[in-house]
């Protein structure tokens, strides 16, 4: 593979940690190549935030525009930047890509996975009819496109569903209704972290002001909702729940589920590197050190991947990793190493200081994340449902994995990334085990689908390169 092809550092994904970790890498003088599927630097978080406009901006808030000075400095960094590209493989040799002007490989001595989070699925009947999304998909619809949905039901937990909330009220759209999944007991668990919360003021005084927001405005706010049914046949027409004063139901077209996100485990699984199961956020993620460093030599993991921390704590963590990086390939000597990363982990566990009190107030319910009507869909690719599920942990299926030759869950075009933590808490719900003993599914390469003509073509392309330089 010639120079060109050769870089220190590969990084996936191009938001807040992608980006910082690209930057201070730069600053030490590495080759670093950055791969990222969006057009524009900035993932889920900063999308389209280099060219969002005036209204677009007033409405998505100060914290979306605090990422572009962030943008602004990755494009000077010196990195490659390769947008649109979806990577496929990583390996102890590099990476491998494509894009839509083609593909490629590139060798790199360390990768750092910085692949962000999903948002944790909602199984409930009828959550995979037309008309139904998920707040997050809701909000880079306003991001990308400016586009928003008129008198939406907004369902279930978390910050981000009260975030995506006040931007349509600022917006002026109608929302139909909020039904807030919050299960009551969470508050009292959650004020046991609050001293520690109050250490960052600012953060909590902007979730006050959300719910004060919400509050405040016209909408009808439903709390303690205990069980939700999405209704319709071709198309969403209805929502029925029950919550402490009875059954209701109210005709919509179009709604928003959230339950909170979770880190996007596909690339450090399919890597084969160590996760640990973490109750509190509930959910797997990738075993590292303070640095980013995983249990494989030439992987390290930064940002929401590594762990539900916020876009902050994602840049922070994403330039220690960098540094980390600079310091293992000899280009940074121990104490400069060190006189680099004391203040950002500094910086980092003062922005970590709200979130065991988020992850208490919005802990998900367990009848919103295990489905216990046979009928609810669990995979979404295979049409798995729990019925299914229930019959292969009968028959003595004991994880995911073994779930795949039984039902075949896992194993559509997404790989199993979005129905894992459902399939994973349903088999321990089931079979009396904890989530950790269960374990997640082993994915494999590719890591995205992607054709048998273009892996060769790849091949052929390596093969004719070798021989020009040969």
């Amino acid at each position: 593979m010639s120079d060109a092809n050769r870089v220190d550092l590969a990084i996936v994904g191009a938001g807040p940690a992608g980006m910082a970790a690209a930057i201070a890498t730069r600053r030490h003088g590495l080759k670093v190549a950055v791969f990222d599927e969006q057009p524009a630097p900035g993932g889920q978080i900063y999308r389209d935030v280099e060219t969002a406009e005036a209204g677009r901006s007033a409405i998505l808030g100060a914290d979306y525009l605090a990422g572009r000075p962030l943008a602004e400095a990755f494009r000077e960094s010196g990195a490659s930047y390769y947008p649109r590209a979806m990577v496929w493989r990583i390996a102890p040799d590099g990476l491998s890509w494509r894009a839509p002007a083609g593909g490629g490989e590139i060798a790199a001595v360390r990768i750092l996975v910085a692949g962000g989070a999903m948002e944790r699925p909602f199984p409930i009947k009828g959550w995979t009819l037309p008309g139904v999304m998920t707040a997050g998909a809701a909000q880079i619809l306003l991001k990308s496109e400016g586009m928003i949905a008129d008198n939406a039901v907004f369902i279930g937990c978390g910050p981000l569903l009260a975030l995506v909330a006040c931007q349509y009220l600022k917006a002026g759209v109608r929302i139909r209704a909020i039904l807030d999944t919050t299960p009551p007991q969470n508050r009292m668990t959650a004020l046991q972290h609050l001293p520690a919360a109050l250490a960052a003021p600012g953060m909590l005084a902007k979730g006050i002001g959300m719910l004060a927001r919400i509050a405040a405005s016209p909408v009808a706010v439903y709390r303690r909702v205990e069980s939700v049914e999405l209704v319709g046949d071709r198309h969403l027409a209805a929502v029925r729940w029950r919550d402490p004063q009875g059954f209701h139901e109210i005709e919509t077209g179009r709604v928003f589920l959230h339950q909170g996100i979770i880190p996007n485990l596909n690339p450090t699984v399919a890597a084969g590197c160590r996760h640990v199961w973490d109750e509190r956020q509930l959910a797997f993620r990738p075993e590292t050190d303070a640095f980013g460093r995983t249990s494989l030599a030439w992987l390290l993991s930064a940002g929401d991947g590594a762990g539900i921390a916020g876009a902050k704590a994602a840049a922070l963590s994403g330039e220690i990793a960098g540094h980390a990086v600079a310091h293992d390939l000899e280009r940074l000597d121990g104490a400069s190493f060190e006189a680099a990363t004391r203040p950002l982990i500094k910086a980092r566990r003062r922005e970590l200081a709200l979130r065991p009190f988020l992850d208490a107030l919005y802990r998900p319910a367990q009848s919103m994340r295990v489905p216990d009507d046979d009928d609810v869909v669990v995979c979404r690719c295979e049409e798995v449902r729990r019925g299914e599920v229930g019959r292969a942990v009968a028959e003595g299926c004991p994880g995911p994995n073994q779930l795949k030759s039984f039902t075949r869950a896992g194993m559509g075009p997404c790989q199993g990334r979005l129905c894992g933590h459902t399939v994973v808490e349903t088999i321990a719900a089931l079979s009396g085990a904890t989530p950790e003993a269960v374990g997640y599914y082993r994915s494999r390469m590719p890591l995205k689908p992607v054709t048998v003509g273009e892996i060769a073509g790849l091949s052929f392309e390596n093969n004719l390169r070798e021989k020009s330089h040969g």
